[in-house]
């Protein structure tokens, strides 16, 4: 039976699975729907990434994609070391919690050296306006001592995440997903926007999802890197487990930025086998509550 669980992972073959948006062992994964996810799909997210946004009006970008239904925002923080680009640092994120109260998220893009220094700093300015945990996401490459990294993360009030990039393989995070809130599936390089996704980070995320799903974790796997409305794209990363989805160039293409958050998570949603319109609600009531929080 598990050589047939695995298979149908790496083959994309839609499994049995329970219902409500929970974590769930193999056992429970029994009854007969038509869910296209391993698993129980988990609730469908749309975290825009700062990177294309204006940085001279930062803050009020940051209104318009609150004010578009996004979940979460994503800082990506570059330090030309880790990758060949340059952004900004903690205070930036700082300044623009005035201008939203949507969680924050913080993707630490930087040497060793860096998160090392700066760590608890990063946890801080990630805050919700109430002192909420926001999520800050360490690359497993840059961590010598990744437990140690995620534990601080956890320490100062945060909540710890792990990104891998496209090379690294899933067995890095193998042994830390009991650690992690998240887990970040680089679907491009990281350094630029507007990149296209590489299609083999497919298989990836399915392998890392049947870890999570037969061990019964509380874990999302998020994506980042050439997002779209396509079936290409956020299609095929919702089906093999991915419910947390970072849209940059893919969102701010659209003169509406609610129209691009509808499109993206309608397609996701479908694309785990859900109803678009029986789940949207849910969907839409997932991003208030964490705005109201």
């Amino acid at each position: 039976m598990k050589s047939l669980v695995k298979a149908a992972i790496v083959l994309g073959v839609a499994l049995p699975s329970a219902s409500a948006f929970a974590p769930t062992s193999r056992a429970s994964v029994g009854s007969s729907t038509s869910l296209n996810v391993y698993g129980t799909p988990r609730e469908v997210q749309i975290i825009p990434s700062v990177l294309p946004a204006d940085f001279g009006k930062l803050g009020a970008d940051c209104k318009r994609l609150e004010e578009a239904g996004c979940h979460r925002i994503q800082f990506d923080v570059m330090d030309g070391n880790f990758v060949p680009n340059l952004t900004f640092g903690p205070e930036t994120i700082r300044w623009c919690r005035k201008y939203t109260d949507l969680p924050f998220e913080t993707q630490l893009m930087v040497s060793e050296r860096c998160t090392d220094a700066m760590l608890e700093e990063f946890v801080d300015v990630t805050k919700g306006p109430n002192g909420e945990p926001g999520v800050v996401i360490v690359h497993a490459e840059a961590c010598t001592h990744l437990h140690r990294a995620l534990g601080r993360i956890r320490a100062a009030g945060g909540s710890p995440s792990v990104a891998l990039n496209p090379h690294t393989p899933a067995e890095i995070i193998e042994n830390v997903l009991d650690m992690v809130d998240h887990v970040l599936v680089m679907t491009v390089n990281p350094g630029f926007g507007g990149q296209a996704y590489i299609p083999t980070m497919t298989d990836k995320i399915a392998k890392i999802r049947g870890w999570i799903v037969d061990r019964g974790l509380d874990v999302d796997i998020e994506v980042d890197g050439g997002i779209k409305a396509t079936r290409e794209t956020i299609g095929a990363c919702a089906s093999a487990g991915a419910n947390c989805f970072i849209a940059g160039s893919g969102l701010f293409a659209y003169d509406d930025l609610s129209e691009g958050v509808k499109e993206l998570a309608e397609l996701a949603r479908e694309s785990q086998g859900l109803d678009a319109d029986a789940s949207a609600d849910a969907n839409t009531n997932g991003a208030e509550e964490a705005v109201a929080a």
